[in-house]
């Protein structure tokens, strides 16, 4: 159920606003919506709350597909017959749709609250080899959601929210020498890396501040000795003088694009 960037953009030269038109209600959804009256009358369903993957951001390495649900939750008179919901990239749909991500189901999965509110919930696979063949794909992207209620009415927005779709990180560090003697230097490396999905690798992240972080053998909390910025292959290097024992550790706040990211501490002994 989903579109490849390769053959959505060939479709949008044709006509962009057409393809979301055509997915926006699938057929075999709202068919499950029941008898749709010749005239409904009235204010179609309202959609009260959309749910990306539990409100946390998709991240997605360079080959391990992942499957997130996403949730409409929408209210009308007469009762909610289907929901649905798809992530989009692009512009708008005139011009610079880049990718569409729809639910693996042909119909959702509605549990009703009461008499007039449901929620509906699908699940989404995003497949990095087949989905994100493209690295400007991560960040943000559009949440097109809505609902049919039982009378047929029926309401939808392109725009309804967004979701994050991230490059997986990774982190190391290093702290030496293990032991050392007080007020020697102890050289602390490490990278920052990230996950390309146009060669599947991982490639390091450039000139992102990361924060070195101390504690204390005993102590249960780290704190900030200097903020250092990855070289141009996303290496760490610096240093700091020997004092107790203790802890030591990188920390990446992360961007739009990237997930923040921490190190375990590496200990070292101070004689």
């Amino acid at each position: 159920m989903r579109i490849p960037v390769t053959a959505t953009t060939t479709a949008v030269a044709v006509s962009g606003a057409l393809i979301l038109s055509a997915l926006a209600v699938p057929a075999a959804w709202a068919a499950t919506a029941g008898p749709e009256a010749a005239d409904p009358g009235g204010p179609g369903p309202v959609v009260s709350e959309v749910v990306v993957n539990g409100g946390k951001d998709i991240v997605l390495g360079t080959t391990a597909p992942r499957t997130v649900t996403v949730s409409v939750t929408a209210s009308h008179s007469s009762g909610i017959g289907t929901g649905w919901l798809m992530l989009w990239h692009g512009k708008d749909q005139e011009e610079g749709l880049e990718a569409v991500l729809l639910p693996n189901e042909d119909a959702a999965t509605c549990r009703a609250a009461s008499a007039t509110t449901s929620t509906c919930s699908l699940t989404i696979t995003v497949d990095p080899r087949a989905d994100l063949p493209k690295n400007t794909l991560a960040g943000t992207w559009h949440v097109l959601a809505g609902a049919r209620a039982k009378d047929g009415s029926l309401t939808s927005s392109d725009f309804f929210t967004t979701a994050r779709v991230q490059r997986l990180s990774k982190l190391t560090v290093n702290a030496a020498p293990e032991p050392v003697k007080k007020g020697r230097t102890i050289t602390v490396t490490g990278k920052l890396s990230r996950a390309n999905w146009e060669d599947h690798k991982y490639h390091g992240y450039t000139g992102q501040a990361v924060k070195l972080q101390f504690r204390k053998k005993n102590s249960s909390t780290y704190s900030t000795v200097k903020t250092i910025r990855t070289n141009s292959t996303g290496n760490l290097k610096t240093t700091v003088k020997a004092s107790v024992d203790g802890y030591w550790r990188y920390s990446f706040a992360g961007t739009s694009t990237t997930p923040a990211v921490t190190t375990a501490g590496d200990f070292v002994d101070v004689k």
